[in-house]
C-alpha cells in the first residue's frame, strides 16, 4: 500500500489542531465524497428488489435521493474528470483512458482543489481520479497532485485472487471482461476494506478542523471479487436471466457489446448479474464502516456526504455489458446527498440534473465561491424543494472509432424524452418517449407523429453541446 503524505500535514493531522485563523470561525462543514466504480442504480434505495444495500438505504433516508442523475461520458477518466472540473468533456478533452486533463487545462481548479485552496484539508484514498481498475491498483494512476494534501493508494488481497477469477470473456481483459470469483478472504484485506479503514484513518487524525475526503471505492467494477458470504446472499436460483425486449431500431453506432452477451450463455450471464450484486453488497458494507465512523466521531451533523458511481452499468440489457453506450443504463447513475444544508431529507426528486452540477453545488452548501465557468447548475433549490420547477436537460457523449474515423454520439435527456445523434446524425439517430418506453426498446427518430419534438429536441442538444 502507498501512502503519500507530507510530513507537515502528518504532523498536524496527528496534533488535531484547526490550522491558524480558524479557531474564531464558526466551523464550517466538512465533505466527504464516496465514489464507487461501475454501479448502476440496482439499489434497495432505487427499488431494486433482490440488491441489499442496507448502508445506502440509511444513507437515503437522512439525506435526498436523485433519481434521474446523469453522468457526462460513460467511461471512467471522462467522467471522473468532468465532475472534479466542473467542465464538459469536449472542454476538457478528456474522451479515453490515458489523456491527462492537466496538459489541456493546466491551470484549472479542480473542486478538491478549490476546498483545498480555501483552508480546507483535502486527501484522497483511492480511485477518485482515474487509475486502471484492476490493473493500477496501489498505484497513483492518473492522479492530480495539486487536488490534495495527502493520498493513500490501498491494495488488498483481490489483485493476489486474479488468477482464480472465472473469466467467461477470456479475449478481454480483467479490466473489462464478464469475471468473478467469490473470495475466502474476510473484507478486511480486500482493497475496499482497506478504503474504508484508511478513510477511517483520515477522519479520526482531522476531525478537529475543515476537511474535504474522497473515498473511491472498486468495487463492483470486474473483476467481480468478493467475500464469499456477499455472493451467499444471492442464491443463484433467484437471480433471473436479463430480460430481452424488442429490437429497437437503433443505429450500430448505439452498441457496445457486439455480438450481444459477446457469445455468453445464460446461465453465464446469471451468474455474472449474481456477482455483480454481491460486489455491490460488499461495496454497501464498506460504505457503511465509514458512516458509522462518521457518527462515532460526531461528525454527521457537520458533513455533507455525496455518494455516487461515475457512470452507469448495463447487466445484459439488450444484449449490453457494461458501459460506452448512451442508453440510460449507462447514462444514469446514483446520486445521494446528506448532510448540512439539505431539508429535503428521505425524500427523493425525479428531476433531470447533472453531475457537472456537483461543483457549484458543494461550492454553495460550504460557503466556498466556485471558479467562474462552471458548466453545471447548484442543486440548492432541489436540495429545499426536491420537486422544484427545474428545466435543465442532460447532456451525455461517448466516442466510438479509432483515431481518424472517431466520431462522437451526443444525447439529451430531459423528463419526458431522451434523443441521441451520431456523428451529427450522419450514423443514425434515437428518440425514446422515457415515460412510455423506460426500456428504450422503440426508436421513434424515423417516426413521422414525432418530427417535431425531434427537432425540438435537436435543438436543446445543440445548444448545450455547442455542435
Amino acid at each position: 500500500m502507498r501512502r503519500v503524505i507530507p510530513a507537515a500535514l502528518l504532523c498536524a493531522a496527528f496534533i488535531g489542531t484547526p490550522q491558524a485563523g480558524f479557531a474564531q470561525q464558526t466551523r464550517r462543514p466538512n465533505v466527504l465524497i464516496i465514489m464507487a466504480d461501475d454501479l448502476n442504480n440496482d439499489l434497495g434505495t432505487y427499488g431494486h428488489p433482490l440488491v441489499k444495500t442496507p448502508n445506502l438505504d440509511r444513507l437515503a433516508a437522512r439525506g435526498l435521493r436523485f433519481d434521474r442523475a446523469y453522468n457526462q461520458f460513460p467511461l471512467c477518466s471522462p467522467s471522473r474528470v468532468s465532475l472534479l472540473t466542473g467542465l464538459r468533456p469536449d472542454t476538457t478533452r478528456v474522451h479515453d483512458l490515458q489523456t491527462d486533463f492537466r496538459k489541456v487545462l493546466p491551470d484549472v481548479v479542480t473542486l478538491p482543489q478549490m476546498f483545498k485552496r480555501n483552508g480546507y484539508f483535502a486527501a484522497r484514498v483511492g480511485k477518485i481520479y482515474h487509475y486502471g481498475n484492476p490493473g493500477q491498483i496501489g498505484t497513483s494512476g492518473l492522479d492530480d497532485p495539486a487536488s490534495w494534501d495527502a493520498i493513500v493508494n490501498p491494495r488488498g488481497i483481490d489483485k493476489d485472487e486474479e488468477m482464480q477469477v472465472t473469466n467467461l470473456t477470456p479475449a478481454r481483459g480483467l479490466g473489462s471482461a464478464l469475471a468473478y470469483y467469490a473470495s475466502p478472504a474476510a473484507d478486511e484485506e480486500h482493497t475496499d476494506g482497506k478504503v474504508a479503514a484508511e478513510t477511517i484513518a483520515f477522519l479520526e487524525k482531522n476531525k478537529d478542523r475543515p476537511f474535504f475526503i474522497g473515498a473511491g471505492f472498486y468495487r463492483p467494477h470486474c473483476p467481480f471479487i468478493a467475500p464469499r458470504k456477499y455472493f451467499d446472499l444471492y442464491p443463484p436460483e433467484k437471480i433471473p436471466a436479463p430480460v430481452s425486449f424488442p429490437e429497437s431500431r437503433a443505429p450500430t453506432a448505439a452498441w457496445f457489446t457486439t455480438p450481444p452477451h459477446w457469445g455468453v450463455s445464460e446461465q453465464g450471464q446469471r451468474d455474472t448479474i449474481r456477482a455483480y450484486y454481491a460486489s455491490i453488497s460488499f461495496l454497501d458494507a464498506n460504505v457503511g464502516r465509514v458512516l458509522d465512523a462518521l457518527d462515532r466521531l460526531r461528525l454527521t451533523d457537520n458533513t455533507i456526504v455525496v455518494f455516487l458511481s461515475d457512470h452507469g452499468y448495463h447487466l445484459g440489457e439488450q444484449g449490453q455489458w457494461m458501459k460506452q453506450t448512451l442508453f440510460e443504463r449507462s447514462a444514469r447513475a446514483p446520486m445521494i446527498v446528506a448532510g448540512p444544508g439539505i431539508s429535503s431529507k428521505g425524500r427523493s426528486s425525479s428531476r433531470v440534473v447533472e453531475f457537472l452540477d456537483i461543483y457549484p453545488t458543494l461550492a454553495a452548501l460550504a460557503g466556498v465561491r466556485a471558479p467562474e465557468g462552471l458548466h453545471g447548475r447548484s442543486l440548492m433549490p432541489l436540495l429545499r424543494n426536491p420537486h422544484a420547477k427545474w428545466d435543465h436537460p442532460a447532456l451525455t457523449q461517448v466516442r466510438r472509432g479509432a483515431a481518424a474515423s472517431a466520431f462522437m454520439g451526443y444525447s439529451i435527456r430531459t423528463e419526458s424524452w431522451r434523443y441521441t445523434e451520431w456523428d451529427n446524425g450522419k450514423q443514425g439517430a434515437e428518440l425514446y418517449n422515457e415515460t412510455d418506453d423506460p426500456h428504450e426498446s422503440n426508436n421513434l427518430a424515423a417516426d413521422p407523429k414525432h418530427q417535431q419534438v425531434v427537432l425540438d429536441m435537436q435543438r436543446l442538444l445543440r445548444r448545450l453541446s455547442g455542435q
